[in-house]
């Protein structure tokens, strides 16, 4: 079945604890998806920190995606959230993110907070359909490779 099921695709995405060995893969994905993309080091450093959370989304020998948060205290900050672009539109990123709220629920995460670029649509959606909700707006936060500056939406959900 071996070759079969990697031509196939590897059977079903699995969201699980990404490890320090995933730092180039992360950052490879990270820079595909944002224009300002983060290193190897800068993942490899949130790998290793205790207050940092990093699921990757793994489909046979394939990480296709990954979720980063920080946590301080009862809240928590979705630093990062993406998917491998040939992946995307297929539920996945809800599955991704529905686990990692769970995870951070498990360690007594009561508030959690996102940054997305206004302009999102699809990243949007996905936050509100998850229960998050605008609430702060910031000006020209994002720079564009050509100077363009973006708006910030603020999210924040409550867990219960």
């Amino acid at each position: 079945m071996g070759w079969l099921s990697d031509w196939w695709g590897g059977g079903a995405a699995v969201v699980e604890p990404a490890t320090p060995r995933d730092a180039a893969r992360l950052a490879q994905l990270h820079g595909a998806s944002f224009h300002r993309g983060w290193g190897e080091g800068e993942f490899d450093v949130m790998l290793r920190e205790r207050n940092t959370l990093v699921h990757r989304l793994r489909q046979g020998r394939n990480v296709i995606g990954f979720a980063v948060s920080r946590m301080a205290a009862d809240e928590a900050e979705i630093l990062s959230i993406a998917v491998d672009e040939r992946h995307r539109g297929r539920g996945l990123s809800r599955n991704l993110l529905l686990t990692h709220l769970g995870h951070l629920a498990g360690r007594g995460i009561r508030k959690i907070f996102l940054e997305v670029e206004e302009n999102n649509l699809p990243a949007r959606r996905l936050y509100e359909r998850m229960g998050f909700a605008v609430v702060g707006r910031r000006e020209r936060y994002y720079q564009q490779a050509g100077g363009e500056q973006l708006n910030a939406l603020l999210m924040r959900r409550d867990l219960s």
